[in-house]
């Protein structure tokens, strides 16, 4: 028997529902209020505390730990050369912190211009596997205080195993001519899915959007603006927010980290005109700027591999390459599903890493050339933070399973009290910009990755050649 496809509630319900903030989290631990009512929330955020609390009393306790290091001459050695280490990359962060918090201050989105001025644009929503979630994106879209006969809104069905295909054709009963839904023959991957669509489309702005995101009303208007007072600007970011954070505890930290990676890491390379990576969730591009990378972007390989992920980067890197300016736009927010166990976010991870490291040694090629005119030496700077992570990984896991042998107490308290002394500026960050009840999922989340996600650079490093999306199977949905 076919399914029956149920409308969708109104979609100012969902976006309102995206945008409400979490209940008050302390509330929720003395009263059992709000979100936190659910006892696995409140022991998940009692254990933070009591954890750090436990590794300041460690650090206290054996801080006279680091003297033996210095004693003991079967280990000084090593060990001076990670404290050295240690005090050298500490000093850099620190330096880098401040050079990313000087951008972030002098950065200002723009402002959405009139709709006469608007460009024309062509919005293209890729889809595998998912299901009805791609008709609440698509009727988001169309929802959008956009000039409707300057959006073209495309679909396509890259070859789904479920029922994505029938919500398509809901989506496009209810729109008509507003949409056009396209269907691959058999999967070939969100980058093909993309390339079906640049060619496709026949606005001056591509507008690429994740089948699982929600837009807010404005959120279009505002990221196209930039093409309009910036004539070299050749993409845009979009500002990425979790969707899914109602309930289990890995989207609510992930939404913590978003907010710190986009709003203000992305804000500081935006005044540097060199965002590193436009999202998949949220981007726009120039269709001139597109079609002069096309043909490299959809041929690109890597070690002799055809490239099937971290196509959202490519992309930048190659605009970049271009000379154009990539920016970011704080005020063009998008909702987007993440993994809610860890499984999904470890591969979810990976892909980024991998990604990361073919788009660093892509962008080693041109960065220290006369790639731009004007200042180069943001992108420059920007570049070698990102290639100093990836350096610097295999010494980091070496040293730390170093002192996990010989000084574990040691270890966990000096790691924990750096946690709470970093963790506490995105505390601040989100509390400044959201939420104070909310922000201190950001200490939990710099727990769970430094003590279960550290593994991940290093690991995508030695497999950057692999191929595979990781996080797109049925049984994953």
């Amino acid at each position: 028997m076919t399914k029956q496809l149920r409308p969708i509630k109104k979609i100012n319900t969902i976006q309102k529902k995206a945008i409400k903030n979490s209940s008050n989290f302390i509330n929720g631990i003395i009263h059992g209020k709000g979100k936190t009512e659910s006892p696995h929330n409140r022991i998940i955020l009692l254990s933070t505390f009591l954890i750090i609390g436990l590794g300041l009393y460690f650090f206290y306790v054996f801080h006279s730990d680091f003297e033996q290091i210095n004693a003991d001459r079967k280990t000084s050695f090593i060990g001076l050369t990670f404290l050295y280490a240690a005090v050298g990359l500490f000093i850099y962060k620190a330096f880098f912190f401040l050079f990313t918090a000087y951008h972030y201050y002098k950065y200002k989105p723009i402002e959405a211009v009139s709709n006469d001025e608007l460009p024309t644009c062509t919005v293209i929503v890729p889809a595998y596997n998912e299901s009805k979630q791609v008709y609440d994106t698509l009727i988001s879209i169309a929802k959008s205080d956009y000039p409707t006969e300057k959006l073209q809104l495309l679909a396509i069905d890259d070859g789904s195993l479920d029922d994505t295909w029938r919500w398509m054709q809901k989506a496009k009963s209810e729109l008509g001519e507003r949409l056009d839904i396209f269907q691959q023959e058999e999967n070939k991957g969100k980058r093909h899915a993309l390339y079906r669509g640049f060619h496709l489309g026949t606005g001056d702005i591509f507008i690429t959007i994740d089948s699982d995101s929600i837009v807010t009303e404005n959120t279009i208007k505002n990221l196209v603006s930039p093409f309009v007072i910036d004539e070299n600007c050749g993409a845009v970011a979009g500002n990425i927010r979790v969707l899914n954070n109602t309930k289990e505890i890995l989207p609510k930290m992930l939404d913590v980290s978003f907010v710190m990676s986009f709003e203000f890491v992305r804000s500081a390379e935006s005044h540097l005109n060199s965002v590193l990576c436009t999202p998949g969730a949220l981007a726009a591009y120039r269709s001139s700027a597109v079609q002069a990378c096309l043909p490299e972007w959809i041929h690109q390989t890597f070690m002799g591999q055809p490239s099937d992920i971290g196509e959202d980067r490519a992309m930048t890197n190659m605009i970049l390459k271009q000379g154009k300016h990539v920016l970011f736009q704080r005020n063009a927010v998008a909702y987007t599903n993440v993994p809610e166990k860890y499984p999904g976010l470890y591969k979810m991870f990976i892909r980024w890493g991998r990604s990361n490291v073919r788009e660093n040694i892509a962008m080693a090629k041109y960065v220290f050339t006369n790639f731009r005119k004007g200042s180069k030496l943001g992108s420059r700077l920007l570049f070698i933070s990102q290639f100093l992570r990836l350096l610097m990984s295999y010494p980091f896991v070496i040293f730390m399973l170093f002192f996990v042998l010989t000084h574990p107490l040691l270890f966990l308290g000096s790691t924990l009290l750096s946690i709470l002394v970093i963790s506490s500026f995105s505390v601040v960050f989100y509390s400044y910009r959201y939420e104070i009840s909310e922000s201190i999922w950001a200490y939990t989340y710099s727990i769970l990755y430094t003590f279960a996600l550290f593994w991940i650079t290093p690991y995508a490093i030695i497999t950057a050649n692999k191929r595979g999306w990781l996080t797109r199977g049925l049984t994953q949905k």
